[in-house]
């Protein structure tokens, strides 16, 4: 199976193709990925070089044309480090493009912290208009990057990992997917945390919802799935900074009584880098972890 880095350069090197308002611009990283397109398209494909800011002050600008760029890097080049020109190039001057991210919260663990970004989707929510999504799966990432392309002037922020589930979900762009129903509460999986979800979960009387577009956040799916069960009692998997999501649903539940425990990864700085799924392991995102946060929260 292609990774989602694999399946991004293939799918946005067709749609450069297919579409003359397309723009994509990097920053040294992914360039090779890109050397075809580049020759076919050289006034639409930039590499402005090691320079983040650049980057988007460039796809801010060719937005303003009328173009509709694609700016792409490690997340932690592409939200934390140039947010200024994120605020100011695409929020202030209300331009729309895509950002399309790697390595995730800890994809590269070797790269070290300064190539890690579990805070990117809570600083992203800092700012008003962006859809955020999160494939689990190159399938995924696939139908969320051509719904990107095509979206008008949206400010949209695709996030991509090396962790994958399994099989790929039906992804219509809107908020959860419903894949199994209980009595005892919800457990919401964002992108790639699926699998270690459902093994987590496997025999526990709970509902499982999926979501691999998780802004705007679908507060009217998790509301009924809450409502259907026995206590309004919520578990929050996501793949970065741990309750980035809970105050929407705490809003989404905010008339009935309810728990919302959010699950990610935490604050904490794992310093001796190891592999991904130590990673996983270290921040209780492992099925076995979160089968006994999930059940002591839960109770039983």
């Amino acid at each position: 199976m292609d990774t989602m880095r694999e399946r991004f350069a293939a799918v946005t090197s067709r749609l450069l193709d297919e579409d003359p308002r397309l723009a994509l611009v990097l920053a040294d990283i992914g360039v090779a990925g890109f050397a075809d397109a580049a020759r076919r398209h050289p006034e639409r494909v930039v590499n402005v070089g090691i320079r983040e800011q650049l980057l988007i002050g460039v796809g801010g600008g060719l937005a303003l044309t009328g173009l509709r760029p694609v700016m792409h890097t490690f997340a932690s080049f592409l939200v934390e480090r140039p947010f200024e020109q994120l605020k100011l190039d695409f929020g202030h001057q209300g331009t729309g493009g895509v950002l399309v991210s790697a390595g995730a919260s800890y994809d590269w663990p070797s790269g070290g912290f300064t190539h890690m970004a579990p805070g990117d989707v809570a600083l992203l929510d800092t700012l008003d208009g962006w859809t955020v999504q999160v494939p689990g799966h190159p399938d995924e990432a696939e139908t969320l990057l051509r719904q990107a392309a095509a979206a008008g002037d949206d400010k949209v922020y695709v996030r991509l990992s090396v962790q994958v589930n399994g099989a790929p979900r039906p992804v219509g762009g809107d908020g959860f997917l419903t894949l199994r129903q209980g009595r005892r509460g919800v457990v919401a999986a964002v992108g790639p945390m699926l699998d270690n979800v459902l093994a987590a979960t496997e025999g526990l009387d709970v509902t499982v919802l999926y979501a691999t577009t998780v802004r705007p956040f679908d507060a009217r799916t998790l509301r009924a799935a809450a409502g259907a069960a026995d206590a309004a009692d919520v578990v929050l998997v996501e793949p970065y900074l741990a309750g980035t999501s809970t105050r929407f649903a705490n809003d989404a539940l905010a008339d009935r009584p309810h728990r919302v425990l959010g699950l990610g990864v935490g604050r904490r700085e794992l310093r001796r880098y190891g592999q991904l799924d130590e990673h996983l392991a270290g921040h209780g995102l492992d099925p076995q972890g979160l089968r006994a946060r999930i059940t002591g929260f839960l109770g039983g």
